[in-house]
């Protein structure tokens, strides 16, 4: 049954244990960045995002650089552990979204726009973030769970040479996703009392 949107916002969770299955097809996956690309607002219509999805062999690909990585900063006792996080939460997914921004677009509006210059890579992360969310939440309601990942900047070099990413682009995010193998954990709430004020 299709959710509204409230229903898909409160269903957004995040979703460590994923397979590699999907409920819908990469084409389907794909309508949903681009729908998200072309529709989600950004700071004077910079439209600054970029978006990359890795599907299949390229999936894989990333998360092996993740390790690469991660082996040369992480202590040979520790890291079993961060490997097996990394294969059974993130790799086993069906795909992964990289999210970034392209800093030639966020330094072309600090040019024009001299005034403001210092509030453009602010705004551009509020583009990115709002992207992100828009793609987690369509996700969710398209039966399909994810997690938000930050491994940049100590993997953007490797990233970019091993998917001809532009220098130009400033890596913000890893999204892995896939079908779900069980429920998302507890949440909790603060009260609303002490973060929402409203003035009559």
């Amino acid at each position: 049954m299709k959710k509204n949107l409230k229903e898909a916002i409160e269903g957004r969770r995040t979703y460590y244990a994923i397979n590699d299955k999907s409920p819908i097809s990469d084409d389907q996956i794909k309508e949903i960045i681009d729908f998200a690309v072309l529709h989600v607002p950004s700071s004077f219509n910079s439209q600054s995002t970029r978006v990359v999805l890795l599907l299949n062999d390229n999936h894989k690909k990333l998360w092996d650089i993740v390790k690469s990585v991660l082996k040369k900063l992480v202590s040979p006792e520790a890291f079993p552990a961060t490997e097996a996080k990394i294969d059974g939460a993130f790799a086993s997914g069906h795909g992964t979204i990289l999210f970034y921004e392209d800093t030639d677009v966020v330094k072309g509006l600090q040019d024009a726009f001299p005034a403001y210059s210092e509030n453009f890579p602010v705004w551009s992360q509020h583009t990115s973030a709002m992207h992100q969310f828009a793609i987690w939440t369509m996700l969710e309601e398209a039966g399909l769970g994810a997690s938000l990942q930050h491994y940049n900047p100590i993997i953007d070099e490797e990233v970019a040479k091993a998917f001809n990413i532009s220098p130009k682009w400033k890596l913000i995010a890893q999204m892995p996703f896939g079908t779900p193998t069980s429920e998302a954990g507890p949440k909790e709430f603060q009260p609303l009392e002490s973060r929402v004020v409203v003035f009559k």
